[in-house]
């Protein structure tokens, strides 16, 4: 198949970026051909060595808006939006299928109001995850779009259900884990001596309260020596603010070092590599509706995780693939860290074998299969 992924997300790297490239790369190893069709001004984070369709109309970036400035340019990417799907309803001749990677109701509501909705090849939506609050409108959208069984909204989630609602158009699939694809020669081995390093990594966002995290984390007792690594890309200058605060604060203490930088694809993987665990400690009711990058990282990686018990619940109840604490309880944190790091060696002979079996069952190329088998339907 002549596959187009439609993509106008910009982001100054992380996991959209790594998603575009399964999908490229996962589809290209299945024999089909895949380009790209983005904004006229797109700025790729990272060269997917595939063919790209330029669409009239600017991408929009949400990158430090608040308050008037983010409605404004939301209300800018609705109008863009449509000249955008009207585009792509008239290059429909030029390929067999069509993948929105990032998408939201939105996307479904706005299409109700485009030609694209008559659109007579296979045309995927990918949603990450869908909390109570969006369902309603989601689903309202989803039913306006039934009669054209074409549109094709998937839903990256562990159950087969939105919320107990069952639609025939749409579809439910494991979300994929990331992988160091540019380092797959690497002979690195997780370290089992008295050595442990840890890491706090991906997108620092206020949210994940790191100053909590990092108070619990050093009056821990540890018999073992322990490094931990924190690094963070920001989006917004408050948050890149805070998060400068928070290197200064706690630059000189010994075995914790701090990153401030956006990582993509080979110093990103090699970052995840040299440590031996990954970090998850923060805790919000959207973790059990959208599915953790991070944590779908670790899988991917073979990294055993701590993180909170609101975290993607589903995978940790069929692997263990580390050990998740009570969310939002520091105390309970605590606990957990500690006996994390002093059990690591006794634990990681289960920890690996899960990880193994999660890793197989979310893999990409699963991932790709799955989608694959919903479009051919």
């Amino acid at each position: 198949m002549r596959i187009a992924i439609f993509e106008n997300i910009m982001t100054p790297g992380g996991h959209e970026v790594e998603f575009d490239r399964i999908l490229v790369e996962e589809f290209k190893n299945l024999g089909h051909a895949v380009e790209f069709y983005v904004p006229e001004n797109f700025t790729f984070q990272f060269d997917y060595q595939t063919p790209v369709n330029r669409l009239k109309g600017d991408a929009v970036t949400y990158t430090n808006s608040r308050g008037l400035k983010k409605l404004l340019a939301a209300a800018k990417r609705e109008i863009n939006r449509q000249r955008w799907y009207s585009q792509l309803f008239d290059a429909q001749k030029n390929f067999d299928a069509l993948i929105v990677p990032t998408s939201t109701y939105r996307y479904l509501r706005a299409l109700n109001h485009s030609d694209l909705k008559k659109i007579s090849v296979p045309l995927v939506f990918i949603l990450h995850g869908i909390n109570p609050t969006e369902a309603p409108r989601f689903l309202a959208a989803a039913d306006k779009l039934s009669t054209n069984k074409n549109i094709k909204p998937v839903v990256l989630t562990f159950t087969d259900n939105i919320f107990g609602e069952r639609r025939e158009n749409i579809f439910t699939i494991y979300p994929p884990t990331y992988t160091a694809r540019d380092l797959t020669n690497t002979n690195y081995q997780p370290l089992t001596t008295n050595h442990l390093k840890i890491g706090f990594f991906g997108q620092y966002r206020r949210e994940k309260n790191l100053r909590g995290f990092l108070e619990v984390y050093l009056k821990g007792n540890y018999t073992r020596k322990v490094e931990l690594q924190v690094q963070g890309s920001t989006m917004h200058a408050e948050d890149a603010a805070d998060f400068e605060e928070i290197i200064r604060q706690y630059r000189d203490v010994e075995g914790l070092s701090f990153l401030h930088k956006g990582l993509i694809g080979a110093e990103w993987q090699r970052a995840i590599l040299n440590v031996d665990a990954l970090l998850m400690p923060y805790s919000a009711p959207r973790y059990r509706y959208h599915w953790g990058g991070m944590l779908f990282t670790a899988i991917g990686f073979g990294k055993p995780v701590v993180a909170s018990d609101d975290m993607n619940p589903e995978v940790f109840d069929l692997y263990r693939v580390g050990e998740t604490f009570q969310s939002g309880n520091l105390d309970d944190l605590a606990r957990v860290l500690e006996t994390f790091i002093n059990d690591f060696d006794k634990n990681f002979p289960t920890y690996k074998k899960d990880l193994q079996a999660a890793g197989e069952d979310f893999s990409p190329v699963n991932f790709a299969r799955r989608l694959e088998k919903i479009i051919r339907r």
